[in-house]
């Protein structure tokens, strides 16, 4: 790898990850149960969904397997908020990837709570807003209004210095109109897209597979329809947006940011491939080298490329 070849990216408010490369909220549990990963190829983690208050989560069945990808309606089983500040952060600032927390919540006054408990916490590099839970009661209900989701933004972006990035739903009309508001209302960065809402049934006993009958839809399955989120997305923002949705190699990783992702996160793949995020990190910088490229900066392409060439 040539020495000037640059894999940093900024997400903006000082935080400068060492790699595009990150592991997805809800894939990599708090980071201790991954034993097999190679942290140094990763810029940073974003931990499970945390809540103010411990959650069981929903009952088997959560997971169910489909075609090229995974339903998922896990329910944000987490140990709260406290325990994560107290437990957790400690342990995470010994650590030499930054941590980012995904904070979920039933109302904006959990929300703010919850940001509330961790700014300034050691060991917490950031937090990402999840508006856009599909497998737990009135998970979208902020995600898919921009109203909404700009008066939750807002809202925690004053009761925290920390980085704040905020999680997209696909399961709207406009994606653009709710990144455009959260954006205004003070993020920090963009993570596009959260699963799909999905569902399984069981032919035989005639039921649906997940216990609560919907969950998300992740994996290889949702990969152009996220693409072209962020392709949308990352044509209007002014802050940086990471790629997420069924990212399994480098060559897709490298699609999403050509599209226009500062970053991207590996979720389902992390299930499957434990060298997933070294694979990926290392094709990223081959494909940089091989085209003479001096950073991840240089890959967006325009939609002015594409309609020349058309």
């Amino acid at each position: 790898m040539a020495e000037s070849l640059e894999l940093s990216v900024d997400l903006g408010r000082g935080l400068r990850l060492r790699s595009p490369v990150m592991v997805a909220s809800g894939t990599f549990g708090y980071g201790f149960d991954a034993p097999q990963v190679d942290r140094s190829a990763l810029g940073a983690i974003v931990t499970k969904g945390t809540t103010l208050r411990p959650r069981d989560g929903n009952a088997p069945n959560r997971i169910a397997e489909t075609a090229s990808g995974m339903l998922n309606a896990i329910g944000l089983q987490n140990p709260g908020v406290e325990h994560v500040a107290r437990v957790f952060a400690p342990q995470w600032a010994t650590w030499d990837v930054p941590v980012i927390v995904n904070v979920a919540g039933d109302s904006v006054d959990e929300y703010i709570a919850v940001a509330r408990r961790l700014d300034g916490v050691p060991g917490i590099a950031g937090l990402e807003l999840n508006i856009s839970c599909p497998n737990v009661s009135d998970g979208l209900q902020f995600g898919v209004d921009p109203g909404l989701a700009a008066e939750l933004t807002g809202a925690v972006r004053v009761v925290t210095r920390l980085p704040l990035w905020v999680k997209l739903t696909p399961n709207v009309t406009d994606i653009v109109a709710i990144a455009r508001a959260v954006e205004n209302a003070g993020a920090d960065a963009l993570s596009a897209i959260n699963t799909y809402v999905g569902m399984a049934i069981d032919v035989r006993r005639r039921r649906p597979v997940l216990s609560r009958g919907t969950g998300g839809l992740s994996g290889p399955a949702i990969k152009p329809l996220a693409l072209h989120a962020v392709w949308e997305v990352a044509a209007e923002a002014g802050i940086p947006v990471i790629g997420i949705g069924g990212i399994t190699t480098a060559a897709d990783a490298l699609e999403f940011l050509l599209a226009g992702a500062a970053a991207v996160q590996l979720g389902t793949v992390n299930y499957t491939w434990a060298r997933a995020a070294r694979d990926v990190h290392d094709g990223v910088a081959a494909y940089l080298q091989e085209h003479g490229l001096r950073g991840v900066g240089d890959l967006p392409i325009r939609s002015a490329t594409v309609l020349t060439h058309a």
